[in-house]
């Protein structure tokens, strides 16, 4: 157990400092007043960050902390800490471990017996989700989806029956390309559609997946997409069954296994190719 009073020890701290996803005035008092105080600021992109720190006129020093230098940053870090430095981890836009690097930074700070405070701030996700019309609670934030067509559709059959409304965040050369199988998987359901949110050209689309699927490429900058959750609960039935042995339940009836897998498809409400393979799989 790791139980911290933040405000009520002497330990070295390391503050997660959300900053502007776009527009700068959203920075807050709080967060510069930590910023100018801390001994050093970890950020994912110097050369994005000190446009920040110009900006507020803040001149602390600034050390580099992104994914491609996680085995060299953390131990440094952490060494910063053990020597009473109090350090900030930034990122480009938005919460740090969220989508971006973090993650595995605060678990060592953690392990070490360091403070890891939050600072609130700017978030891509709560912005859309709430100006979806979308119902906002439950929610479940999944982010970004993977990048390579086959593993996207298998990340998007999983999810499919999920009651929650659903939150993504896609690139906007993938973007249509993952509308399109959004609708093939999950039907033509109500989405949200948020860009470029907070800055000049921000823009908020509510519609069906179709409706958005025909004006997105017009469509340029970060964003999120707010799905609404699976509302054909009464049709996704549990089976005590596995796939294997629902596959040759049909079959000994005389179906072939093409048609026994096409027969469990259609019951179970998934794709014909994850029967597939997961029945192929047990057989071999």
């Amino acid at each position: 157990m790791n139980r911290q009073k933040s405000f009520e020890n002497d330990n070295a701290t390391l503050y997660l400092i959300a900053t502007p996803i776009g527009n700068l005035n959203e920075m807050t008092f709080r967060s510069v007043e930590i910023l100018k105080s801390i001994n050093y600021i970890a950020a994912e992109d110097t050369r994005n960050t000190i446009k920040l720190l110009n900006h507020f006129d803040i001149s602390t020093k600034l050390i580099s902390h992104h994914e491609h230098n996680l085995i060299s940053s953390i131990p440094k870090i952490i060494d910063l800490l053990k020597d009473g430095n109090n350090i900030a981890l930034v990122s480009d836009a938005g919460y740090p471990a969220i989508s971006d690097p973090g993650y595995e930074l605060v678990q060592e700070v953690i392990s070490n017996g360091f403070n890891v405070v939050p600072i609130s701030g700017a978030n891509a996700c709560l912005n859309a989700l709430v100006v979806s019309g979308i119902c906002p609670q439950p929610f479940l934030f999944y982010g970004f989806l993977s990048h390579q067509d086959k593993k996207k559709k298998k990340e998007l059959e999983k999810l499919k029956n999920y009651e929650e409304t659903i939150v993504f965040y896609e690139a906007p050369h993938r973007i249509k390309k993952t509308l399109v199988l959004m609708k093939d998987i999950f039907g033509n359901r109500n989405i949200c559609l948020a860009r470029e949110l907070t800055k000049k050209h921000e823009e908020i689309n509510r519609g069906t997946i179709e409706e958005i699927i025909d004006v997105v490429d017009t469509m340029k900058g970060e964003m999120v997409i707010v799905v609404e959750g699976c509302t054909n609960v009464e049709e996704i039935v549990t089976f005590e069954q596995s796939i294997e042995e629902h596959v040759n339940e049909y079959i000994q009836t005389g179906m072939s296994t093409k048609d026994a897998i096409k027969e469990v498809s259609r019951q179970r409400n998934i794709s014909k190719n994850i029967v597939y393979q997961e029945y192929h799989k047990k057989i071999k």
